[in-house]
């Protein structure tokens, strides 16, 4: 493979490491050429680490972009890969007069780049965030930034998340304390605990919080030293800061530093004190040189460090916390050890530098097969009742979208949503607004498969114009040349004659195949008389979404302040028309604490809708019992449930969560497709709303505490049926 790697040339720190790493590793396997657009340092290291590079500098900026565009058409790379502002506005320019494919390494927040500089805010700054909008591609060094990206409208599937790396097997030497810290106008006495930051000195990195907390901690601590590698326009304000402190005997500033692992040698703690980051070469260095670590909350850090287990987090700006954490670690070194011993093991195994380049080379090989895929008709629309809120409806849309990736992991998706926003920041996916004609059209017009997805969205319940407007969108995407599925879908009920016969007629001319969730379904496309698809018995597509870890839902339990070893009946109700009274509810669970010892848990899965109804069944219960709050992350809800001995529900996606779980559940039906579900699960454990009482709820509770095995057993079942749905879009894919 050919590459070019543009950088400015005046790259320091992490951004640097991360480049001449990269290129170091890369180079070994692709034809690769780094550019740099300034002499000095930058280049002359690549250098003397075998990198072919060439340096386009001159007095004159403009011509030193017409020789790369020269220089990138007699290579002909097969991707222009970007790092910084500059080298942004060079990879345009490239696309632009080449058609070269250019990606893009987002280092750093960049409208945060240049907040000491009006002039450069203004000028360069504004460029490159045009810039930026042209790329191709954007590789993301931690997934902060790929949301913060995302956030700013930049498309979730043209970016790939790669983190730092780093050669662990490379150590410095432990120097002499006395002679180094003498070397950073600071004395060394033994037993000093020292900590150290090699940083810009700018206002992103936020020195003023790690002096503040510094000179707080050593209140309470005053063996501390603190050394601070690097320069910055904030030289001098923070120096002035230092002595204001009174803390110029304490405090060492060395300026510009060249030799950053001999720093952390020197160190007992690393420390971080940025306001953004993507992810900081400096916490992976001080670990490798056996450091413990305290940092901002920035970048991938939380992927990293498992704050109060092996490392400490702080909020960004809050001194005070960081003060505490530095004197918690100050004072036990056996923690210290505890904590360094624990990133290192993890860091080693994760970050490494070959780590880094093999997943980089893994990006480059999809982006190329992601270009010759541009050519043809390629990609997933889903529709769906999506962006409403509806915890099941999300659901769906979280399964299907697992189906798809694992299908074809590069797949381009797009969904229709109410709120396309939130959807491409939860899903990483493209949206568009649910009724927006001319967006869905276009996206039809480019894709191969069209999804109708889940729920039951054939029925004119609700109204009719909900009706006509899916049935719009099946012809529509038929019309426009995709495949049309209709997935895990429940069908009906469609009373009125007129939309019985349009929907039967629809669906018989635009639809391939249909895969449904219930028997009631296929009994309503009968009555429509749809024969011509592929009509397939399959299970809701919530059953194959994987629980949260046991490790995970235990610790979400515990967060909510609720024991994860204990044992539990969830109680789920609803509001609807006609019920007023929970008491059957409040008293099964009253029932289940004295018989079986379970104690009871309200969970609304409808929020805020079911907070009421879990309130009034909880509200004279006198037995121990928990209120909980909603669940928002769908598997980790279904690792919950399979924590629970049992569940008692009305809601269906929360009888489909507990099968999906694999936990016991009883059934509570005001609805027949909350019947028709669990007699598709085979569970007789199902009481219609009417004849809802106290006995005969408390009998339900001992046949299910008598038969947990053969329960279990129907959930499998459906599981398994839920393949159907997969298979069906694997065919027509």
């Amino acid at each position: 493979m050919k590459l070019m790697h543009i950088a400015g040339g005046g790259d320091k720190g992490g951004a640097k490491t991360h480049i001449l790493a990269l290129c170091s590793r890369l180079k070994e396997n692709n034809d690769l050429t780094l550019v740099s657009l300034r002499s000095g340092e930058f280049p002359d290291d690549a250098e003397k680490m075998g990198i072919k590079t060439h340096t386009f500098f001159s007095k004159i900026v403009p011509m030193d972009y017409v020789r790369l565009i020269k220089e990138a058409r007699r290579q002909k790379p097969d991707i222009v890969h970007c790092h910084g502002a500059k080298a942004n506005l060079a990879g345009v320019l490239i696309k632009l007069f080449t058609g070269a494919t250019i990606v893009t390494t987002v280092h750093s927040d960049y409208k945060l780049d240049y907040m000491h500089s009006f002039l450069k805010r203004n000028t360069i700054g504004r460029i490159n965030a045009l810039a930026l909008r042209f790329f191709d591609y954007y590789v993301t060094v931690s997934d902060n930034f790929r949301h913060m990206l995302t956030e700013r409208s930049f498309s979730p599937v043209k970016m790939m998340t790669i983190y730092n790396g780093l050669d662990f097997s490379q150590k410095a030497e432990k120097p002499d304390m006395k002679e180094y810290l003498a070397g950073a106008g600071l004395e060394y006495e033994e037993g000093d605990v020292v900590l150290g930051i090699p940083a810009r000195l700018n206002p992103v990195k936020d020195i003023s919080t790690l002096i503040r907390a510094f000179a707080l901690a050593r209140e309470t601590v005053p063996n501390l030293k603190l050394i601070i590698g690097g320069d910055g326009e904030e030289m001098d304000k923070l120096m002035a800061l230092t002595k204001e402190l009174g803390q110029e005997k304490n405090i060492g500033f060395t300026g510009w530093l060249k030799d950053v692992p001999t720093l952390f040698a020197a160190c007992d703690i690393d420390v971080l004190s940025s306001i953004s980051e993507s992810f900081p070469y400096s916490i992976l260095e001080g670990i490798r040189e056996g450091c413990a670590v305290i940092t901002s909350d920035v970048g991938g850090m939380r992927d990293l460090i498992e704050s109060g287990k092996s490392g400490y987090i702080f909020p960004p700006g809050d001194y005070e916390t960081f003060a505490s954490y530095i004197v918690d670690l100050a004072k036990d070194s056996d923690k210290r050890k505890l904590f360094a011993d624990r990133l290192y093991e993890k860091a080693s195994a994760m970050y490494s530098l070959d780590s880094m380049a093999a997943t980089q080379q893994q990006i480059y090989e999809n982006i190329l097969k992601l270009e010759k895929r541009k050519k043809g008709r390629d990609g997933v629309l889903i529709c769906g009742a999506y962006g409403r809120g509806n915890a099941g409806d999300e659901a769906i849309l979280k399964a299907i979208l697992d189906t798809m990736r694992a299908i074809d992991p590069l797949l381009p998706i797009c969904v229709m949503t109410r709120q396309p926003k939130n959807t491409r920041l939860l899903h990483r996916v493209n949206a568009v607004y649910t009724f927006n004609l001319p967006a869905f059209l276009r996206e039809m017009r480019h894709c191969r498969l069209f999804i109708n997805g889940g729920g039951n969205l054939i029925q004119d319940v609700t109204s009719s114009r909900s009706l006509y407007f899916y049935l719009f969108t099946i012809w529509a995407a038929k019309h426009c040349g995709c495949k049309v599925l209709m997935y895990g879908c429940g069908i009906g009920h469609v009373g009125k004659k007129r939309n019985k016969r349009i929907a039967g007629s629809v669906l018989n001319r635009n639809v391939d195949i249909i895969t449904l969730r219930d028997p009631e379904s296929r009994g309503e496309l009968e009555a429509m008389k749809v024969s011509h698809p592929d009509v397939r018995m399959s299970a809701d597509p919530t059953l194959c979404l994987t629980p949260a870890s046991d490790e995970m839902a235990a610790a979400e339990l515990a967060r909510r302040g609720i024991d994860p070893d204990g044992r539990y009946i969830c109680f789920a109700p609803r509001s609807w028309k006609g019920m007023n009274d929970y008491t059957p509810f409040t008293d099964a669970a009253e029932y289940a604490y004295k018989r079986y010892g379970l104690t009871a848990v309200f969970i609304p899965f409808e929020n805020p809708n079911d907070k009421l109804p879990c309130a009034e069944a909880a509200l004279n219960l006198e037995t121990p019992h928990i209120l909980m709050d909603a669940v928002e992350d769908v598997e980790l809800m279904i690792g919950i449930l399979r924590r629970m001995e049992l569940i008692v529900a009305m809601r269906l996606h929360a009888l489909v969560f507990s099968a999906a779980a694999g936990s016991p559940f009883i059934g509570v039906s005001y609805d027949v497709k909350v019947r028709g579900f669990m007699q598709y699960a085979e569970n007789p454990l199902c009481i219609e709303l009417d004849e809802l009482k106290t006995d005969a709820l408390i009998e339900m509770i001992d046949r299910a505490m008598e038969n947990r095995e053969a329960l279990l057993g129907s959930a499998s079942r459906l599981r398994e049926l839920e393949n159907i749905n997969q298979e069906a879009a694997r065919q027509l894919l």
